[in-house]
């Protein structure tokens, strides 16, 4: 017994390091510039208002983004999900390290993997409606952030009426609560643990998804647009009174969008 209480300890201090290791590298991935070929930049106020829109039309819909420009621009939100999620996945995934067997040590990572993998096809669809907004010159060059005042008070406005819905409140309870997750999804094996994490990784996106279009709002390259969104994440998920986090944060958004409308 002293040595199976060994192993589990191992485990769970090499899942421990392994988190922080993979958070760590996505944020200096995009402190370096996520391979954009720019410089991040770090406001409070939503960049891409900032810029003269005029800007915005220095980027004709006849310009179509290259294969290699795509690929960049998924792997630059794919690793930004990992950089602003996995801090707050990190209680599920390690109270997860604790419960599963020795015997399946890898379906710790499968667990992870599965998680990731959603937000990697949330990303992919960030990636096409980021595409989009470019073919409509709808985003700023500078910032990567909308240029239309319209279109940044309705994405503050529908984020701020998801984070105090019922559907927001269904999702939110599902990742406050790691123990009663894992009782009720709990399979066997790295494919139980992969199916596990594909499952968390849904209701995490269902949780996020509107907040995480603010990014158009703030700049996709803005750190502190990035940060501050991390921050409330963690904040909602792992407080007591995360829901109270949740409804003021909407209230928030929907203050911001009418000073924009009337700005």
């Amino acid at each position: 017994m002293p040595a199976f209480g060994a192993v589990l300890a191992r485990h769970r201090l090499i899942s421990l390091v392994a988190l922080a290791v993979l958070i760590l590298v996505a944020w200096g991935w995009l402190l370096s510039g996520a391979g954009m070929g720019m410089a991040p930049t770090a406001s409070l106020f939503p960049a891409g208002l900032a810029e003269d829109p005029m800007l915005a039309m220095m980027m004709p819909g006849d310009m179509p983004w290259t294969a290699a420009q795509f690929v960049v621009t998924f792997a630059m939100w794919w690793v930004m999900m990992i950089a602003m999620m996995l801090p707050s996945a990190a209680p599920m995934v390690l109270l997860y390290a604790r419960a599963a067997p020795a015997s399946t040590r890898p379906a710790t990572e499968s667990f992870t993997l599965g998680y990731l993998l959603v937000w990697g096809f949330f990303s992919l669809t960030a990636t096409l409606a980021q595409w989009r907004l470019a073919t409509m010159a709808m985003l700023s060059p500078m910032a990567m952030a909308t240029s239309s005042r319209p279109l940044a008070a309705a994405l503050l406005i529908g984020a701020g009426a998801y984070q105090i819905s019922p559907w927001k409140d269904a999702c939110l309870r599902q990742c406050r609560n790691p123990a009663q997750f894992l009782s009720r999804h709990y399979r066997p094996g790295w494919t139980g643990a992969f199916r596990m994490g594909m499952i968390h990784g849904a209701w995490c996106v269902g949780c996020c998804w509107m907040l995480m279009t603010l990014l158009f709002v703030g700049g996709t390259m803005n750190l502190a647009w990035i940060a501050l969104l991390t921050l409330l994440v963690a904040l909602e998920k792992l407080l007591p009174w995360g829901r109270m986090v949740s409804v003021a944060a909407g209230m928030g958004c929907i203050l911001l969008a009418w000073a924009i409308l009337t700005g």
